[in-house]
């Protein structure tokens, strides 16, 4: 029982709990942190949320920091810099999206095999998950590598980006394979109930990240300067260091799942079955990163500094929103377990509460943007076209910024549940019919330039937001098998 000991807690027979003894906040916190052998099924739902959402916040907190420290970083070198980072992600989206409705399915496959009690399939299920991984990520690094100017220029990279700025794109693209072995490995971990290791494995990977960055970039001694490509070169280092991490527990064993070196053998059906699930996931996130670079294609005609702006303005819209997806990571374990064990309701009360929790949150950070919104970008750059543009960005977000807390929290619902089919239906409308439209519309043709772009992604992902919890409230969601 470990440190499950001292709780006396009284379970009904649906799986709720109806009493358990006090204890201390800090307690809590502590064993958030360090991790439980908890069953979310059972105890009581506000302590089963604390207890994933905690390091789950705390995971992408440090996440987000990391985003927001290298770009300060990079900024200092100028905004055709910025592009670069800004356009090579537009390339890294594609992967993200691969990588996250991977994460989506195996997160979905095992919380609901926890959920039933089936661990040994769970172990054998994030197996392959993690070859699935490694053969998407081949591709990816040979066309990174061999064709990095190409790639930039595609999306209209100013001549300085092609010229300099490639070896960043080379060495991002090229080891994307640290990137979807921590998303994937990580996503495991949530699904079983292991936050606090998904959290400690990026902390140390964005630790390392954020310390080796200013170092690399600017050098230090013998450490030479290596500019835009030094951000590059830090961010492998950190992510490899996290996947080194993360394989060493997975195969010593967490608190939830450990993964034995018998199962490291190919299972067509269990791989077929998790690439079955994962479709709707990469699906939806594939519609999602693309507008995002038809926007970004948008923004790059238009200049290097409407896309430093929407750069820096992106990374700090995801490092407030960090917090807010760690909430909704939880919503994604606590469907997945509880559906798993039969307890759809509670599934659906973790929702809601979680969402509440979400809309607040974003509600404070939408007061800050309104108020604060050149001040934040000041902070990164002192280019006053690069401050106009990405200030104006944050303004027009936090008009309905707290949308986005119920939007997250409702998707994710959906993915727990294994239903990544329905957000991707929503996504295609919302993204590809009405935003990308809409904001070309307004950018160009009516030529609001980069204020159309910012209106359009105001309109439609509004929209997206209201229609995904209407359609969460229905409850289909609930009959889904994985």
């Amino acid at each position: 029982m470990n440190n499950e000991q001292d709780r006396t807690t009284v379970v009904s027979t649906d799986g709720g709990a109806v009493a358990e003894t006090s204890h201390s906040l800090w307690s809590e916190l502590r064993d958030a942190i360090r991790g439980t052998n908890a069953d979310y099924t059972k105890i009581p739902l506000r302590r089963a949320v604390f207890l994933l959402a905690v390091p789950m916040v705390l995971e992408l907190v440090l996440e987000s920091t990391f985003a927001v420290v290298d770009i300060y970083f990079v900024a200092k070198l100028g905004p055709s810099a910025v592009a670069t980072v800004g356009l090579t992600e537009t390339y890294l989206f594609l992967l993200y999206s691969i990588a996250m409705g991977l994460a989506m399915a195996i997160t979905a496959i095992v919380a609901r095999r926890i959920g039933e009690g089936k661990r040994e399939e769970a172990a054998i299920t994030a197996v392959q998950a993690i070859f699935i991984a490694l053969l998407v990520s081949v591709p990816v690094a040979v066309v990174g590598i061999v064709f990095p100017q190409d790639l930039l220029r595609l999306m209209g990279a100013d001549a300085w980006s092609i010229e300099h700025g490639y070896r960043y794109t080379q060495w991002m693209l090229g080891g994307n394979a640290v990137i979807m072995l921590l998303f994937v490995i990580n996503a495991i971990f949530r699904g079983a109930g292991d936050a606090a290791i998904a959290m400690r494995v990026l902390w140390l990977a964005n630790g390392l990240n954020i310390l080796l960055c200013p170092l690399l970039i600017f050098g230090l001694g013998p450490i030479p300067a290596m500019g835009v490509e030094g951000a590059a070169i830090a961010t492998n280092i950190g992510r490899g260091a996290g996947v080194a991490l993360q394989l060493w527990v997975l195969f010593r064993g967490g608190k939830h799942i450990r993964v034995a070196a018998s199962q490291l053998a190919w299972q067509g059906a269990v791989l077929w079955s998790v690439i079955r699930t994962s479709l709707g996931g990469i699906g939806q996130m594939l519609v999602s990163m693309t507008s995002w670079i038809f926007l970004m294609r948008i923004l790059s005609s238009i200049g290097s500094d409407a896309v430093a702006g929407a750069t820096i303005s992106i990374r700090i819209m995801m490092f407030t929103l960090m917090p807010a997806w760690g909430m909704s990571n939880a919503a994604a374990t606590l469907v997945g377990q509880n559906l798993g064990a039969g307890h759809a309701e509670r599934a659906e009360a973790a929702v809601w509460r979680i969402g509440w929790y979400n809309m607040a949150f974003t509600m404070l950070v939408s007061v800050a943007f309104f108020i604060f919104h050149e001040q934040l970008i000041a902070f990164f750059t002192s280019d006053p076209e690069v401050i106009a543009v990405g200030s104006e960005w944050l303004r027009i977000l936090s008009y309905s910024y707290f949308v986005y807390g119920w939007w997250m929290v409702a998707v994710q619902a959906f993915n727990g549940a294994g239903d990544t089919v329905t957000p991707t239906k929503i996504n295609i409308v919302f993204f590809w019919l009405i935003q990308i439209p809409l904001s070309y519309a307004l950018a160009i043709s009516l030529g609001w330039q980069h204020s159309g772009v910012f209106w359009g992604v105001f309109v439609s992902e509004t929209s997206v937001g209201l229609f995904t919890l209407w359609l969460f409230s229905r409850g289909k969601w609930k009959t889904v098998q994985v």
